[in-house]
Protein backbone atom coordinates (compact mmCIF):
# COMPACT_ATOMS: atom_id res chain seq x y z
CA UNK A 1 0.00 0.00 0.00
CA UNK A 2 2.82 2.27 0.81
CA UNK A 3 4.90 1.48 -2.08
CA UNK A 4 1.58 2.26 -4.53
CA UNK A 5 1.16 5.65 -2.09
CA UNK A 6 4.98 6.36 -3.00
CA UNK A 7 4.13 6.11 -6.56
CA UNK A 8 0.88 7.78 -7.09
CA UNK A 9 2.90 10.91 -5.42
CA UNK A 10 5.60 10.62 -7.70
CA UNK A 11 3.43 10.63 -10.54
CA UNK A 12 1.75 13.77 -9.08
CA UNK A 13 5.09 15.70 -8.59
CA UNK A 14 6.11 14.87 -12.05
CA UNK A 15 2.94 16.23 -13.34
CA UNK A 16 3.18 19.30 -10.90
CA UNK A 17 6.60 20.19 -12.42
CA UNK A 18 5.51 19.32 -15.94
CA UNK A 19 2.95 22.17 -15.85
CA UNK A 20 4.90 24.29 -13.99
CA UNK A 21 7.18 24.03 -16.84
CA UNK A 22 4.92 24.95 -19.29
CA UNK A 23 3.54 27.86 -17.57
CA UNK A 24 6.48 29.40 -17.10
CA UNK A 25 7.54 29.23 -20.94
CA UNK A 26 9.33 30.51 -22.82
CA UNK A 27 12.38 31.17 -20.18
CA UNK A 28 15.38 30.88 -22.37
CA UNK A 29 15.69 31.21 -26.64
CA UNK A 30 14.33 28.99 -29.12
CA UNK A 31 15.66 26.75 -31.84
CA UNK A 32 13.59 27.16 -35.14
CA UNK A 33 15.34 24.19 -37.15
CA UNK A 34 15.17 24.52 -40.72
CA UNK A 35 15.69 21.22 -43.04
CA UNK A 36 17.02 22.87 -46.07
CA UNK A 37 19.98 25.33 -47.14
CA UNK A 38 19.39 29.08 -46.51
CA UNK A 39 17.70 31.08 -49.31
CA UNK A 40 14.97 28.31 -50.06
CA UNK A 41 11.68 28.84 -49.97
CA UNK A 42 11.58 26.83 -46.94
CA UNK A 43 14.18 28.60 -45.19
CA UNK A 44 12.35 32.43 -45.91
CA UNK A 45 9.20 31.61 -44.34
CA UNK A 46 11.04 29.64 -41.10
CA UNK A 47 13.03 32.74 -40.82
CA UNK A 48 9.92 35.35 -41.00
CA UNK A 49 7.96 32.67 -38.31
CA UNK A 50 11.14 32.68 -35.95
CA UNK A 51 10.88 36.38 -36.23
CA UNK A 52 7.06 36.83 -35.64
CA UNK A 53 6.71 33.99 -32.95
CA UNK A 54 9.96 35.49 -31.08
CA UNK A 55 8.69 39.51 -30.76
CA UNK A 56 5.18 37.24 -29.44
CA UNK A 57 6.59 34.73 -27.06
CA UNK A 58 9.41 37.20 -25.98
CA UNK A 59 12.32 35.35 -26.31
CA UNK A 60 14.65 34.90 -29.19
CA UNK A 61 13.81 32.53 -31.77
CA UNK A 62 17.00 31.35 -34.18
CA UNK A 63 17.49 29.41 -37.21
CA UNK A 64 18.87 26.78 -37.84
CA UNK A 65 19.68 25.49 -40.64
CA UNK A 66 19.91 21.57 -41.26
CA UNK A 67 20.14 20.63 -45.11
CA UNK A 68 20.18 17.44 -46.69
CA UNK A 69 18.36 14.38 -47.88
CA UNK A 70 15.43 15.47 -49.06
CA UNK A 71 14.82 17.46 -45.21
CA UNK A 72 15.31 13.97 -43.46
CA UNK A 73 18.24 15.59 -41.53
CA UNK A 74 16.93 18.30 -40.11
CA UNK A 75 13.59 16.55 -39.67
CA UNK A 76 15.98 14.02 -37.79
CA UNK A 77 17.31 16.60 -35.78
CA UNK A 78 13.88 17.36 -34.51
CA UNK A 79 12.84 13.73 -33.78
CA UNK A 80 16.18 13.20 -31.22
CA UNK A 81 15.50 17.02 -29.36
CA UNK A 82 13.88 17.19 -26.04
CA UNK A 83 10.35 17.51 -26.08
CA UNK A 84 10.67 20.86 -23.99
CA UNK A 85 9.13 23.39 -26.05
CA UNK A 86 12.67 24.69 -27.24
CA UNK A 87 13.34 23.09 -30.40
CA UNK A 88 10.97 23.74 -33.04
CA UNK A 89 10.92 23.32 -36.48
CA UNK A 90 9.79 24.84 -40.14
CA UNK A 91 9.47 21.84 -42.57
CA UNK A 92 7.56 21.49 -45.63
CA UNK A 93 5.75 18.95 -47.43
CA UNK A 94 8.36 16.96 -49.04
CA UNK A 95 10.07 15.55 -45.51
CA UNK A 96 6.68 15.06 -44.14
CA UNK A 97 4.56 13.09 -46.27
CA UNK A 98 6.75 12.42 -49.00
CA UNK A 99 9.84 11.10 -47.82
CA UNK A 100 7.98 8.63 -45.68
CA UNK A 101 6.59 6.95 -48.89
CA UNK A 102 9.50 7.36 -50.93
CA UNK A 103 12.21 5.48 -48.73
CA UNK A 104 11.62 2.62 -47.20
CA UNK A 105 14.23 3.08 -44.03
CA UNK A 106 12.91 6.03 -43.49
CA UNK A 107 14.07 7.07 -39.89
CA UNK A 108 10.77 8.81 -38.57
CA UNK A 109 6.91 8.98 -39.16
CA UNK A 110 5.48 12.62 -39.18
CA UNK A 111 2.50 11.76 -36.97
CA UNK A 112 4.82 9.26 -34.49
CA UNK A 113 7.65 11.34 -33.73
CA UNK A 114 6.36 14.77 -34.36
CA UNK A 115 3.52 16.90 -33.16
CA UNK A 116 2.41 19.01 -36.11
CA UNK A 117 1.77 22.50 -34.33
CA UNK A 118 0.43 24.50 -37.02
CA UNK A 119 0.27 24.64 -40.62
CA UNK A 120 1.37 27.99 -42.15
CA UNK A 121 1.52 28.81 -45.71
CA UNK A 122 1.54 27.61 -49.37
CA UNK A 123 3.28 28.29 -52.32
CA UNK A 124 0.87 28.05 -54.74
CA UNK A 125 2.27 26.42 -58.24
CA UNK A 126 2.31 27.08 -62.12
CA UNK A 127 2.81 24.27 -64.96
CA UNK A 128 4.65 26.70 -67.65
CA UNK A 129 6.02 25.08 -71.05
CA UNK A 130 9.01 26.46 -72.79
CA UNK A 131 7.49 29.29 -76.03
CA UNK A 132 8.61 26.59 -78.68
CA UNK A 133 5.96 23.54 -77.43
CA UNK A 134 3.47 25.76 -78.76
CA UNK A 135 0.96 24.16 -75.82
CA UNK A 136 -0.99 27.07 -74.82
CA UNK A 137 -3.46 25.23 -72.22
CA UNK A 138 -3.89 22.01 -70.53
CA UNK A 139 -5.72 20.68 -72.77
CA UNK A 140 -3.15 20.87 -75.27
CA UNK A 141 -0.47 19.00 -73.16
CA UNK A 142 -3.10 16.01 -72.81
CA UNK A 143 -3.56 15.74 -76.60
CA UNK A 144 -0.14 16.07 -77.03
CA UNK A 145 0.72 14.01 -74.82
CA UNK A 146 -1.75 11.25 -75.47
CA UNK A 147 -0.75 11.64 -79.37
CA UNK A 148 2.68 11.19 -78.62
CA UNK A 149 3.26 8.65 -74.67
CA UNK A 150 6.53 9.86 -72.86
CA UNK A 151 7.44 12.60 -75.74
CA UNK A 152 6.91 15.47 -73.08
CA UNK A 153 9.28 16.39 -70.76
CA UNK A 154 9.66 17.82 -67.34
CA UNK A 155 12.48 19.43 -65.28
CA UNK A 156 12.29 18.99 -61.54
CA UNK A 157 14.59 19.75 -58.33
CA UNK A 158 14.80 16.06 -58.01
CA UNK A 159 12.80 13.18 -57.16
CA UNK A 160 10.57 13.25 -54.54
CA UNK A 161 10.28 17.65 -54.93
CA UNK A 162 7.12 19.34 -55.29
CA UNK A 163 8.49 19.88 -58.87
CA UNK A 164 8.28 16.42 -59.36
CA UNK A 165 5.33 15.40 -57.63
CA UNK A 166 2.90 18.26 -59.08
CA UNK A 167 3.21 16.59 -63.00
CA UNK A 168 3.28 13.40 -61.39
CA UNK A 169 -0.23 13.58 -60.29
CA UNK A 170 -1.43 15.62 -63.49
CA UNK A 171 -0.47 12.53 -65.09
CA UNK A 172 -2.03 9.77 -63.10
CA UNK A 173 -4.91 12.08 -63.18
CA UNK A 174 -4.95 12.49 -67.22
CA UNK A 175 -3.99 9.10 -67.96
CA UNK A 176 -1.08 10.29 -69.71
CA UNK A 177 2.63 9.65 -69.57
CA UNK A 178 5.28 12.53 -69.11
CA UNK A 179 9.16 12.12 -69.06
CA UNK A 180 10.56 13.15 -65.72
CA UNK A 181 14.02 15.16 -66.08
CA UNK A 182 15.39 15.46 -62.54
CA UNK A 183 18.30 18.10 -61.70
CA UNK A 184 19.62 18.96 -58.41
CA UNK A 185 17.61 21.91 -56.86
CA UNK A 186 14.94 23.96 -58.74
CA UNK A 187 16.96 26.70 -59.50
CA UNK A 188 18.99 24.65 -61.89
CA UNK A 189 15.41 22.63 -63.28
CA UNK A 190 14.19 25.83 -64.22
CA UNK A 191 17.38 27.43 -65.93
CA UNK A 192 16.75 23.83 -68.26
CA UNK A 193 13.41 24.57 -69.05
CA UNK A 194 14.61 28.32 -69.88
CA UNK A 195 17.13 27.02 -71.92
CA UNK A 196 14.75 24.81 -73.92
CA UNK A 197 16.25 21.68 -72.83
CA UNK A 198 12.86 20.35 -71.54
CA UNK A 199 9.22 21.17 -72.42
CA UNK A 200 7.66 21.76 -68.76
CA UNK A 201 7.70 22.73 -65.64
CA UNK A 202 5.72 22.82 -62.46
CA UNK A 203 7.02 25.47 -60.03
CA UNK A 204 6.10 27.86 -57.51
CA UNK A 205 4.23 31.05 -58.95
CA UNK A 206 6.61 33.92 -57.29
CA UNK A 207 9.79 32.17 -59.36
CA UNK A 208 7.59 31.35 -62.33
CA UNK A 209 5.92 34.42 -62.79
CA UNK A 210 8.95 36.57 -63.54
CA UNK A 211 9.79 34.78 -66.74
CA UNK A 212 6.21 34.29 -67.91
CA UNK A 213 5.92 38.03 -67.94
CA UNK A 214 9.25 38.37 -69.94
CA UNK A 215 8.11 36.22 -72.33
CA UNK A 216 10.29 33.37 -71.95
CA UNK A 217 7.42 30.76 -70.44
CA UNK A 218 4.04 30.21 -71.21
CA UNK A 219 1.85 29.54 -68.18
CA UNK A 220 -0.67 26.69 -68.94
CA UNK A 221 -2.41 26.76 -65.81
CA UNK A 222 -1.88 26.87 -61.81
CA UNK A 223 -2.31 24.39 -59.24
CA UNK A 224 -4.83 25.74 -57.07
CA UNK A 225 -8.58 24.48 -56.85
CA UNK A 226 -9.18 28.16 -58.09
CA UNK A 227 -8.02 31.03 -60.00
CA UNK A 228 -5.47 32.91 -57.97
CA UNK A 229 -7.30 36.34 -57.55
CA UNK A 230 -4.07 38.06 -58.49
CA UNK A 231 -3.43 36.08 -62.06
CA UNK A 232 -7.63 35.66 -63.02
CA UNK A 233 -6.05 35.23 -66.88
CA UNK A 234 -4.38 32.15 -65.55
CA UNK A 235 -6.92 29.14 -64.97
CA UNK A 236 -6.44 26.26 -62.70
CA UNK A 237 -5.50 23.05 -63.71
CA UNK A 238 -8.57 21.46 -61.96
CA UNK A 239 -10.57 23.62 -64.65
CA UNK A 240 -9.67 20.68 -67.40
CA UNK A 241 -8.91 18.01 -64.63
CA UNK A 242 -11.54 18.36 -61.61
CA UNK A 243 -9.91 17.82 -58.20
CA UNK A 244 -6.63 18.89 -59.16
CA UNK A 245 -5.18 20.23 -56.49
CA UNK A 246 -1.37 20.73 -55.56
CA UNK A 247 0.85 22.70 -53.84
CA UNK A 248 4.07 22.92 -51.53
CA UNK A 249 3.27 23.99 -47.89
CA UNK A 250 5.25 24.73 -44.55
CA UNK A 251 4.29 24.22 -41.21
CA UNK A 252 5.67 24.30 -37.50
CA UNK A 253 6.89 21.39 -35.96
CA UNK A 254 7.73 19.97 -32.55
CA UNK A 255 8.67 16.85 -31.18
CA UNK A 256 6.57 13.86 -29.68
CA UNK A 257 5.65 14.67 -26.20
CA UNK A 258 6.27 18.56 -26.57
CA UNK A 259 3.58 19.62 -23.62
CA UNK A 260 0.23 20.59 -25.34
CA UNK A 261 0.10 23.64 -23.24
CA UNK A 262 3.47 25.00 -25.43
CA UNK A 263 1.87 23.07 -28.56
CA UNK A 264 -1.34 25.72 -28.29
CA UNK A 265 0.34 28.96 -27.09
CA UNK A 266 3.00 28.59 -30.43
CA UNK A 267 -0.56 27.35 -32.55
CA UNK A 268 -2.39 30.37 -31.16
CA UNK A 269 0.91 32.68 -31.88
CA UNK A 270 1.19 31.16 -35.38
CA UNK A 271 -2.37 32.26 -36.28
CA UNK A 272 -1.83 35.61 -35.07
CA UNK A 273 1.31 36.58 -36.75
CA UNK A 274 -0.63 35.33 -40.18
CA UNK A 275 -2.88 37.89 -39.98
CA UNK A 276 -0.11 40.43 -38.84
CA UNK A 277 -0.40 43.13 -41.95
CA UNK A 278 3.03 43.65 -42.46
CA UNK A 279 2.70 39.39 -42.90
CA UNK A 280 0.22 39.60 -45.24
CA UNK A 281 2.18 42.64 -47.14
CA UNK A 282 4.89 40.42 -47.53
CA UNK A 283 2.50 36.92 -48.72
CA UNK A 284 0.51 39.14 -51.42
CA UNK A 285 4.23 40.37 -53.01
CA UNK A 286 5.78 37.44 -52.93
CA UNK A 287 2.67 35.30 -54.39
CA UNK A 288 2.77 33.49 -50.88
CA UNK A 289 -1.26 32.39 -49.61
CA UNK A 290 -1.33 32.13 -45.44
CA UNK A 291 -2.90 28.63 -45.24
CA UNK A 292 -3.19 28.23 -41.49
CA UNK A 293 -4.33 24.92 -39.58
CA UNK A 294 -4.10 24.40 -35.78
CA UNK A 295 -2.85 21.21 -34.30
CA UNK A 296 -5.49 18.95 -34.64
CA UNK A 297 -6.41 19.97 -38.30
CA UNK A 298 -2.96 19.55 -39.27
CA UNK A 299 -2.65 16.34 -38.35
CA UNK A 300 -5.57 14.90 -40.26
CA UNK A 301 -4.78 17.13 -43.00
CA UNK A 302 -1.32 15.00 -43.03
CA UNK A 303 -2.70 11.62 -42.65
CA UNK A 304 -4.85 12.67 -45.48
CA UNK A 305 -1.83 13.29 -47.81
CA UNK A 306 -0.14 10.22 -46.07
CA UNK A 307 -3.42 8.15 -47.25
CA UNK A 308 -3.85 10.14 -50.82
CA UNK A 309 -0.09 10.06 -51.93
CA UNK A 310 0.87 6.47 -50.81
CA UNK A 311 -1.36 4.62 -53.58
CA UNK A 312 -0.33 7.17 -56.37
CA UNK A 313 3.77 6.51 -55.61
CA UNK A 314 3.11 2.49 -55.78
CA UNK A 315 1.57 2.67 -58.64
CA UNK A 316 3.60 5.32 -60.45
CA UNK A 317 6.38 3.24 -58.85
CA UNK A 318 8.71 6.30 -57.40
CA UNK A 319 11.14 5.52 -55.08
CA UNK A 320 13.69 7.72 -53.52
CA UNK A 321 16.95 8.18 -55.11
Amino acid sequence: MKSAMRIIAVAVLCLASALAAAQSWPGKPIKMIVPFPAGGGTDFIGRLAAKQLGDRLGQPVYVDNRGGANGAIGAQALMQSPPDGYTLAAISDGPTVINPLLYEKNPYHPLRDFVPVAQMIKFPSMLTAHPSTGLRSVADLIAAAKAKPGALNYSSGGTGNFSHLGPELLAYQAGIKLTHVPYRGVGPAMMALLAGDVQLMYNNVATALEHVRAGKLVALAVGEPKRLPALPDIPAIAETLPGFEFAAWVGIFAPAKTPPEIVARISRETAAFLKDPEVMKIFNEQQIVASYRDSDDFAKYIRAELDKWGPIIKTLGIKGE
